[in-house]
Formats: C-alpha cells, sequence, structure tokens
C-alpha cells in the first residue's frame, strides 16, 4: 500500500505548484529563494484560504506589535 504523505504524485504536485506560483516573479534572486520555497510550502500544506488569512492576521498580531 502506497502512504499518501510521501508518495512520488505529491511530490510532483508540489513541485508542479511550486513553479507555476513562482513563474509570476520572472525570476528571484538565489539568496532568496529559500524564502520563496517556504512560502509555497506553507501555502501548499495550508490550501483553504480561510486558514491561510487567519494564520497570518495571528502571525502579524504576534510578530508585528
Amino acid at each position: 500500500m502506497v502512504d499518501q504523505k510521501n508518495h512520488i504524485n505529491g511530490i510532483e504536485n508540489f513541485w508542479n505548484q511550486t513553479k507555476r506560483h513562482m513563474r509570476r516573479f520572472n525570476g528571484i534572486p538565489a539568496t532568496h529563494f529559500y524564502l520563496y520555497l517556504k512560502e509555497c510550502e506553507w501555502r501548499f500544506n495550508t490550501p483553504q484560504p480561510k486558514l491561510q488569512q487567519t494564520q497570518l492576521i495571528q502571525w502579524a498580531k504576534t510578530h508585528l506589535r
């Protein structure tokens, strides 16, 4: 049986989504690539926009005092 979390289709789906998201920027500086990648990881693991918004608001309240 295939473990859903580690299946190759999930990895391919993540990279396809990441490439599509990063294309908008027409290239990114290599020094900031990991930040863009972390954002894509967060978007992939939190697909519901309402939950994303809730998390962003919470982070802003916590870290932007």
